[in-house]
Order: structure tokens, then sequence, then C-alpha cells
């Protein structure tokens, strides 16, 4: 996006001074407010209608059972088109017009371009849909978080199942060009040399690339066990699977969480058979454990929801209890208060949406399962445990 953050913040400013002005629809004393910049429209609107509906869903069911900590928690939020300066002329419109404790972030774009912003607001704090490494920086961004691991932590949960599954096995990593397909290489390279993994080959490729022949052939001749996608969401993954397979190709191929939802890889149909990847979160049809949360989605929500809609939930869960610890506390509720709130979450149960107890010391939930796609019963099947990447404090 060619837009640099300072016309984002001058556009912002622009559309939502008149309403910082006005702040005509300004919280009570009884109520917490949950702001969001939604794509429901553009090129990632199959996600953010997800997140809407999760973070809806959620508020709903907390203000049923009484709000938080006697507070009922309202949810407004504009629709963004997935672009940086629409975003951010959503966020001083909603924050000018209402007293937002939370906010919910569209893209690493908006997220990284908004900061000073929220920093020197100093009243809410905010997670959205980006799990770029970079906001996982506690200094760089102290009102930030992310609702599951980053995405170099998201590859080292693949590469710790890899290392315990197949020790010293060959690796190869595809990845779009793009700052989100680049972002866990180093990372990646690192981890895997820490834990006697070898990286065969490594493959650039444009982000919606069709033509894939040529890379196939790398992969070929480079014969690794595991190949590892980061930075797509479908496409052209089918058509590395398919080709691979033509060939002969035994390698397991893995993905990140936004190649992950089960309907992407239902209309694949064979060709997806086999396809593994990380979750940070349980799967709406996820039946092997006491998940008396996803019970009460499925009781919502007839019909599978997305891994998005998990997000979004997630989100607005860690929101509330960020809200309740403050208030519980008898804090003021500053961005400083509730993001230290926050970081008091340990072995915390979130009702089975993550399928281990979660701890956040810093900007993340450094916690991932493994599924693999089962083609004849269309679902994802886990693959073992529920691995933690945390680091060493």
């Amino acid at each position: 996006m060619n837009i640099t953050r300072r016309q984002a913040l001058a556009a912002g400013i622009a559309a939502g001074g008149l309403a910082a002005g006005i702040r005509p629809g300004l919280a009570q004393a009884n109520e917490i407010v949950i702001a969001g910049s939604i794509p429901l429209t553009g090129v990632f609107a199959f996600a953010g209608i997800g997140i809407n509906d999760g973070l809806s869903d959620y508020v709903k069911i907390v203000n049923e059972a009484g709000g938080v900590a006697g507070r009922k928690v309202r949810y407004v939020y504009e629709d963004t088109a997935y672009k940086v300066d629409q975003s951010v002329a959503v966020f001083n419109k909603l924050t000018g017009s209402n007293a937002a404790n939370f906010y919910y972030s569209d893209s690493t774009g908006f997220a990284k371009t908004i900061n000073p912003e929220l920093n020197r607001k100093g009243s809410m704090i905010m997670a959205g849909a980006s799990f770029a490494t970079e906001l996982n920086d506690a200094k760089a961004y102290p009102n930030q978080f992310i609702a599951g691991p980053d995405y170099s932590d998201m590859i080292s949960v693949l590469l710790t199942y890899i290392a315990k599954t197949q020790p010293g096995a060959k690796i190869a990593l595809v990845n779009s060009d793009t700052e989100f397909g680049r972002d866990p290489v180093a990372t990646t390279e690192a981890m895997a040399k820490k834990l006697g993994l070898s990286i065969a080959e490594k493959i650039v490729t444009p982000p919606t690339s069709v033509d894939v022949s040529t890379e196939v052939l790398k992969l070929r001749r480079a014969n690794p066990d595991y190949t590892i996608f980061h930075g797509y969401v479908l496409a052209p993954l089918p058509e590395f699977m398919t080709q691979a397979k033509q060939l002969g190709l035994k390698t397991k191929f893995m993905g990140t969480f936004w190649s992950m939802d089960n309907s992407l890889w239902a209309k694949v149909g064979e060709a997806a058979n086999g396809f593994m990847g990380v979750m940070p979160y349980r799967y709406y049809f996820d039946e092997d454990a006491k998940a008396p949360m996803l019970a009460k989605i499925r009781q919502m929500r007839p019909e599978y929801v997305s891994t998005a809609y998990m997000q979004g939930f997630l989100t607005a869960m860690l929101f509330c209890e960020a809200g309740k610890r403050c208030l519980d506390a008898k804090q003021e509720m500053t961005a400083t208060n509730l993001k230290a709130a926050l970081n008091s979450i340990k072995d915390f149960d979130t009702g089975g949406l993550i399928g281990a107890p979660i701890t956040i010391t810093g900007n993340s939930i450094p916690v991932g399962r493994v599924y693999q796609y089962d083609a004849a019963k269309k679902v994802m099947v886990g693959q073992g445990d529920w691995i933690n990447v945390s680091k060493p404090s």
C-alpha cells in the first residue's frame, strides 16, 4: 500500500476531527466500549466478517451474563475495506465519539501507523487481525497485543513438531514476496538450526502467483521432508501440492494461521489431503476435549464458523478479562492499567478455545497445535499436543 503513516494519520484526523470535538456518544461510567476497524469489504472481507461475528457474539454472551464487573459492554465498528487510510479515519471517528477502552485493528499496516496516536491517547489497548512479529515487542508497542502467537512463533510450533516427529528433517521454505511473507524467515532459519533441522531450499513467489512449475521443480531437486508455506491465504498452495504429487514428491506441506481455515481446503478436494499447519485455537467442530465455550458457540451458530471468528471471539474475551481485572482492582481504566491487567493473566482457561491454559507475559500467546486435513472427512484433525514456544524471561 503506497501511503505513508503521516498521510494516513492526516486523512484520519481530517475525518475524525469533528467527531473528536463533538463527542456525542461518549461511554457512560457503567459501560465498557470495544471499538473496531473491521474489513467487511475488500480483499480481507472473508476474514473481517468472521472477526466481526466473533467479537459481537462474545459481547452478547458477556452482556447476557450481566456484563463485566457489572458494566455492560458496547461494541462499535465501521468497515475499512482493509485500507490503512480508511482504518485511521474510522479510528479517529470512533474514538472521538466513544470513550473506547479497547480497539480492534484490521491490519499490520494500521497497527503500526496508529501506534503513536494510541500511545498519546493512553486510554485504550489494541489487538487485531495481525500476528506480525514486529508487534510482539512490548517496548515499541506497549499498548498492543496479539491474541495468539506471532508469525515467528507459529513457525516455531511447526518446527518443534517436525523435530519431535522426524529428527534431522529437511525443510523447504516457500513465502510470498510481501512484508507478511518475509516476516518469520530469519527466525525460521535460526530456529531450524537450533532444533537440528536443515533448510534445503528457500523459494519466494509473488503473492498471487499462478504458474509455480519452476518452483515445484526446485522442490523436486531439494526433495525436502517438509515444505512450509507462509504469506498466503490459499493460492498458490493447491497448485504447488497438485504438481508436487504428480511428480511423486513425498514432502509434507504445512502452513500458518491464515491458510488454515477448514472451509478453504474443503473446496480444494483430494489435493488438500494431508495438508498440515499451525492453529492457535480449536476448530468449530473439535470435540476431543471439554470445551464449554465451543459448545456455546455451536449453540449460537449451528453452521461452521471460521478460524477468523475464533480469533475475534478470543480477542473480545481477553479485552473483557483485562477490563474485569482492572475494575476488580479498583483501578482507572487507562491503557497502562489495562495492559498490566492483561499481563497478569496466568494459566487462564479460555473455555476450550485454546487447548491449554494461557499466560500472557508480553504481547502474545505463544501457543499452538498442529492440525492435518483429512479430505475424506473434510475436517482438520489435531496432531499431538498443544505446543508452547514461550521464550525464557
